[in-house]
């Protein structure tokens, strides 16, 4: 069974103007489809052919497979990331508000500190709420395609800082496009449901 293209879970103008529809459509259907590509053309005739999107990152890390891993967790990536946008402003549960409380002060504290993080990592990258199973949350990036499905924590969300995110929207001011997207597109429903599971999110497509 290959590995398909994520539908997206709003229309594509959904998120206009913070991200416009021609942005939306040229990252997912062209860089996100990519991506599902080069997976598929990979894993085409191997053992991985039938394989889900996670054991196929996580055999790739193990394995060193770079070309494989970086391909496959791209995918991965993408579809976490347009789960973590909605169309409208929401609000974290009661839960994980007072979880953000313990760990970073305050929602407005952390939300300046995700963006602070978002905005400065050098290079390509994601930047994301993670949690650890025992209550505590941290902010971490990642470069390039490095993906949380190899790791110990839990992902709660995330902001794609790769330049395609934002730049045919706002050139290279990455700094606008991360303060947009915290203070009027994030799913705060989609992290509060990751921190309920307290599990990977699992990709649909």
């Amino acid at each position: 069974m290959a590995i398909a293209l994520m539908k997206l879970p709003y229309a594509a103008d959904a998120l206009s103007p913070v991200i416009s529809a021609e942005t939306l459509q040229f990252h997912h259907g062209r860089h996100h489809q990519a991506y599902v590509d080069k997976t598929n053309a990979l894993i085409e005739k191997g053992s991985l052919a039938k394989a889900d999107l996670e054991t196929i990152i996580r055999t790739a890390a193990q394995d060193g497979n770079v070309k494989l891993y970086n391909q496959a967790a791209q995918v991965w990536n993408h579809g976490f990331y347009w789960m973590s946008l909605t169309p409208g402003a929401t609000q974290p549960s009661a839960d994980l508000a007072d979880r953000i409380a313990d760990n970073f002060g305050s929602l407005d504290q952390f939300l300046d500190q995700l963006a602070t993080i978002a905005t400065d990592h050098f290079g390509s990258g994601w930047a994301w709420l993670m949690a650890d199973g025992k209550g505590g949350l941290s902010i971490t990036t990642t470069h390039d395609a490095d993906c949380p499905v190899v790791g110990a924590s839990i992902p709660l969300l995330t902001i794609d800082v790769w330049e395609h995110a934002y730049y045919l929207d706002r050139k290279n001011d990455r700094k606008g496009y991360v303060k947009a997207v915290l203070s009027e597109r994030i799913n705060w429903a989609f992290a509060a449901d990751n921190l309920d599971r307290n599990a990977i999110w699992t990709y649909p497509g």
